[in-house]
């Protein structure tokens, strides 16, 4: 395999070793598509480095953040102050130097605690997906408990139509939070009426969570309050104090609202959101980009009280909607007609499309990695830990021209750089980093993330040794979204579902769920065959416990013995990512389910059983 001077790989290794060469017209379409760098780039590129290195340069100024100035002739100062600082060479070149602590930041203690899907979790106060309210109920849960953190999945807004987008994981931005999330009775100067309650109920008793009905009822009564006080305390100065961020998001909401979320659909003059035609538009519309915003401020306040002093672990997408506001903002770094995928392996012949456009390796240097950097940043703050979904795509992405996953190619990014960018973002905001590092991960990417103090990604389906054998430096787990769960491979109903499905055949699934049942009862301390669900459950988590690594993670669907997984991928006519739990979230505490589990951890759970109340 050789990798050319765009970064794309001529051949790749499947999880069998077995080397496939790429198609000569991919990477013709990819070299175009990826353009020519500017010859300049190696001078000007940000350069990435801990204190203490040796620099490309010699002898030049660097003006740090601050405002102070650091003279540097060769290497780096040992105690040179991390940030982001401007280097400036005699000759007049000017870049950016990222100064970074070489590792991220790790808790001392090692700890356990639940993973959740929040739009699952819905509460008795919800109004049909669970919420920022209901967040805060976990977390008290978890606390009582004695847990240390809470997993959960992405919270990052969606196109504000009426339409909404299912799936966490194709977001129309990773810097702002969805007001789908939002608790109205929290929201200041909100006045239900007993028809906003009754229609709160009647969406609450909903089978499944229907987002398209949810927000529309949601963003009724958050125009109502907002129309009656558009200015409230504290709201307008917080705004301006997000900067140009912010005003680009609720830019791109308003205009979505009138003219779709899928910018390259808009009028022309709207497409670019420098231009002269959207400040005009942003300012004649004031109230509508205003609201946007203040939805923002409501979700700041309220991740805030959901979160309290506990770790809770928000997931990054490894992308965004190609129309969505992110890709407005930054398409100059995007790659146009492409799609981040995976290439075909033993779940998937066919590859697999992600739908999200990558950003281009080296237009993301010459932006000096702001897109990167913005929604590292944005996605830790305020909650003290971070999941990169598929953390191998900072090493490399399979790209998809054309729609067909198949035909597609690795391509290379800055690994080095982007990792230190992580471990100072994490070094500022005191978060625990975790890669998602399932599936086909080459060699040396595990060992760059250990390098660099990012938590590896274990799960007991995919790891045939021992728990007991696994690596301190990692986040331990059962199952994942993606994945069965114990109580859906322990009754057979998740090869059942998906031989209904039509997603495999049903010899093959039982063969692959005898496989997975082996990584349970092969070993001493996992359950045997003759046991029930609820036994099964328990004993899953006790061999789990067992593990050595630094987080372990449990899934309220597991603790519930839900059969049916969040996600099955590929499944398109399921309602994947709108099941809600059997158990409102307030009524958790008292399940014997969640005692055991907790338990089996190593929980407190030595009270009596309580009724959870917050929210």
């Amino acid at each position: 395999m050789s990798t050319d001077r765009w970064g794309i790989d001529d051949s790749w290794l499947d999880a069998l070793d077995t080397e496939h060469t790429v198609d000569r017209a991919t990477i013709e379409r990819l070299r175009e598509v990826i353009g020519e760098p500017p010859a300049d780039l190696e001078d000007t590129a940000p350069i990435v480095a801990v204190p203490g290195d040796v620099l490309e340069v010699d002898r030049a100024l660097v003006v740090c953040e601050d405002g102070t100035s650091v003279d540097v002739d060769g290497e780096l100062p040992e105690d040179m102050p991390l940030g982001y600082h401007r280097l400036r060479t005699p000759d007049g070149r000017d870049r950016l130097l990222v100064v970074h602590p070489g590792r991220c930041f790790l808790p001392e203690q090692r700890s356990w605690g639940w993973a959740v899907q929040l739009y699952a979790a819905r509460g008795t106060g919800s109004a049909g997906i669970g919420d920022l309210a209901d967040l805060r109920t976990v977390r008290e849960l978890a606390e009582s408990q004695g847990a240390g953190f809470v997993l959960v999945n992405p919270l990052h807004a969606v196109g504000p139509g009426p339409e909404q987008e299912d799936s966490p994981y194709l977001p129309a931005t990773r810097r702002f939070r969805n007001p789908v999330y939002l608790r109205l009775d929290d929201v200041p100067g909100v006045q239900l009426t007993d028809d906003d309650r009754a229609r709160a109920a009647e969406l609450n008793g909903a089978e499944l969570v229907d987002r398209d009905p949810i927000w529309a009822f949601k963003r009724a009564v958050l125009q109502r309050t907002f129309d009656a006080d558009p200015s409230p305390e504290g709201f307008r100065d917080w705004w301006w104090h997000q900067g140009q961020q912010l005003q680009d998001w609720a830019n791109w909401a308003a205009i979505a609202d009138e003219h779709g979320a899928n910018w390259p659909d808009w009028p022309a003059d709207l497409r670019d959101p420098r231009s002269d035609a959207v400040r005009a538009w942003s300012t004649d519309h004031e109230p509508q980009v205003a609201f946007h915003a203040w939805l923002q401020w409501l979700l700041d306040g309220q991740l805030a009280a959901a979160t309290g002093d506990l770790t809770v672990i928000q997931d990054l997408p490894i992308g965004v909607s190609g129309g969505g506001a992110d890709a407005w903002a930054w398409q100059d770094v995007l790659a146009e007609g492409v799609s981040v995928g995976a290439p075909p392996d033993a779940f998937n012949a066919k590859g697999q499309d992600w739908g999200s456009p990558p950003l281009v390796p080296w237009r993301l240097r010459a932006a000096d990695y702001a897109p990167f950097v913005e929604s590292i940043r944005a996605t830790m703050a305020g909650a003290g830990g971070l999941r990169i979904d598929h953390v191998m795509g900072l090493f490399r992405l399979w790209w998809v021209p054309g729609g067909d996953p198949v035909q597609g190619a690795y391509v290379r990014y800055p690994a080095e750089d982007l990792l230190g960018i992580v471990a100072l973002e994490s070094h500022r905001a005191q978060a625990v980093v975790v890669g998602e590092d399932l599936g086909t991960v080459e060699d040396g990417v595990r060992e760059a993330m250990a390098e660099h103090g990012v938590l590896s990604y274990r799960l007991l389906w995919f790891e045939d040794d021992a728990p007991a054998d696994w690596p301190a430096a990692a986040m331990g787990a059962i199952t994942t979204h993606d994945l069965p769960t114990v109580a859906g491979l322990w009754t057979g109903s998740d090869v059942a579902e998906q031989v209904e499905l039509g997603t495999g055949e049903a010899d093959q699934l039982e063969r692959d769920r005898q496989q997975l049942l082996a990584h349970l009862t092969d070993h001493p301390a996992g359950p045997t065959k003759r046991m029930g669900v609820a036994k099964a459950v328990e004993r899953a988590h006790a061999l789990l416990a067992t593990a050595p690594c630094l987080l372990l993670s449990a899934t309220l669907d597991d603790a519930l013995g839900v059969e049916r997984r969040p996600n099955v991928p590929g499944a398109m006519e399921r309602p994947n990512w709108r099941l809600p739990l059997p158990v409102p979230v307030d009524q958790l505490a008292g399940h014997p389910g969640v005692r055991a589990t907790a338990k089996a951890l190593g929980g407190d759970v030595s009270g009596p059983p309580r009724r959870v109340t917050g929210g």
